[in-house]
């Protein structure tokens, strides 16, 4: 249906998003929306608000939570009806005009599709179609499996231990190896075999997804800092049961936790009775030396290894792997016998079908090259607007530590860019400030065009 008029005020010091909500919600009140009606998409509503398609999806999220909105798979996002009066009353109505130029001195010229500059997202430039099709023709050839394998394909199994001695340097035996649906999942199906209500250990910041999985089993986190070498193991508290770390690569500030340091976690895991999770999530992309040997190689006795397929192909697979002590192992395949919960065999399908003819590995030669390149390209728009980049040359993703995150992030969303910040990475409220950015997820011509406005706010 058509909106009523709507007005959207750059100049008015509150997040388009937030003006656009309280629009529609307002309509809403006064009648000039019904239940029923039907809204236009993000992107057409942006097209016409001279918008980026983010500030309408935000809308549009924030009142679907509140109730006004209901979205209806395959037919669109609809007005359900009025939860009642809000304490302050009605919005106005507004009208589809700006009345403060955009960033490019053109009045409505922002661009409506939003430029993604943040972490976690594949690089999807860097797949070769062909040889993506060419892995799934394979993968549907196979014969269809009555149930699924509770430990994982066994060719699949047998490509993670090739895999992780040839890209990680680690000689794993596939009997203790677990096929898994991604690093989140497996985090997860590990906190289930620990007692209700432990204390974990992780790294602030850290990864919210994971704490997020924690936190939902029941347990109670700990924060430990982080640093320029990584985790600060002699502040890890006493009473804990297990501890997350990310070595290869910190996330998200980017370190490496040295040698010194690793040493030490494993004897105070040895000496503490407490299990080390080694999150390598994305420890195959290295542009300046060879990593660090995983913790998995140092101490199997204590440390269960995870791994993913999200950061060199995608997440869409869902698909990972875990090499575990052999207690720990056992208690797992007994957890998914007893639950039903098992990994999906198509993603395991598509990798080995990826590594039978040497595909894998050309994909992340390519992938190196190209997100060592897009990561020189972030580096130095970040030193050019004065700011020191923090994280090592590995990953998909670089730090800038900035004095008001939020503003920045509010800035950067009304031009049409999404950016993330470390706050949300915090356990606690008071963590240092700074933005997130990520380079794989965009093409490489959105990259610079979303680094020339970040450069500018920054």
């Amino acid at each position: 249906m058509d909106l009523p008029p709507l007005t959207i005020d750059r100049s008015a010091g509150r997040p388009l998003g937030v003006q656009l909500a309280d629009g529609i919600r307002g309509a809403a009140m006064a009648g000039s929306l019904r239940p029923g009606d039907r809204l236009p998409s993000t992107r057409s509503l942006a097209a016409e608000l001279g918008v980026s398609r983010t500030v309408c999806a935000t809308a549009y999220d924030q009142l679907l939570a509140e109730g006004w909105l209901a979205a209806r798979p395959g037919s669109g996002t609809f007005v359900v009806g009025v939860p009642g009066a809000l304490p302050n009353g009605p919005q106005p109505p507004f009208r589809a005009t700006l009345t403060a130029p955009a960033v490019d001195g053109r009045a409505g010229g922002a661009d409506t599709r939003a430029i993604t500059l943040r972490a976690g997202l594949p690089c999807l430039d860097a797949i070769d179609r062909p040889m993506w099709r060419r892995a799934w023709r394979v993968a549907a050839d196979a014969p269809i499996e009555r149930s699924a394998d509770l430990e994982g394909l066994p060719a699949f199994r047998a490509v993670v231990v090739e895999h992780l001695l040839r890209h990680r340097g680690l000689p794993v035996d596939p009997s203790r190896v677990l096929a898994t649906a991604g690093s989140t999942a497996a985090l997860a199906e590990l906190a289930a075999l620990l007692p209700a209500g432990s204390s974990i250990a992780v790294e602030d910041p850290g990864y919210a997804g994971g704490a997020a999985a924690l936190r939902s089993a029941g347990h109670h986190l700990v924060g430990v800092p982080v640093d320029a070498d990584g985790l600060v193991v002699d502040a890890i508290p006493a009473g804990m049961a297990a501890v997350v770390v990310t070595p290869a690569h910190q996330y998200p500030m980017g370190a490496r936790l040295t040698a010194a340091r690793r040493v030490e976690l494993v004897e105070r895991a040895r000496r503490d009775g407490m299990l080390v999770i080694e999150d390598d999530y994305d420890g195959e992309l290295r542009y300046d030396v060879a990593p660090l040997p995983l913790l998995a190689a140092l101490a199997p006795d204590v440390v269960t290894h995870l791994g993913t397929a999200s950061k060199m192909l995608t997440p869409g697979l869902g698909c990972g792997w875990l090499v575990a002590p052999p207690a720990v192992r056992a208690d797992l395949v007994r957890h998914r016998r007893a639950t039903g919960s098992r990994p999906a065999a198509a993603g395991q399908r598509v990798i080995t079908a990826l590594a039978a003819n040497g595909d894998l590995g050309r994909h992340l030669r390519r992938l190196r090259r190209e997100l060592s390149a897009r990561r020189a390209e972030v580096v130095a728009a970040v030193r050019g607007a004065g700011r020191t980049p923090l994280g090592d040359a590995a990953g998909a993703h670089v730090v800038a530590e900035v004095d008001d995150e939020r503003a920045l992030i509010a800035a950067a969303a009304e031009q049409g860019v999404e950016l993330d910040g470390l706050a949300r990475h915090h356990l606690h409220p008071a963590g240092r400030q700074g933005l997130v950015i990520g380079y794989a997820g965009p093409t490489a011509g959105d990259l610079t065009t979303g680094l020339k406005v970040l450069s500018a706010l920054l």
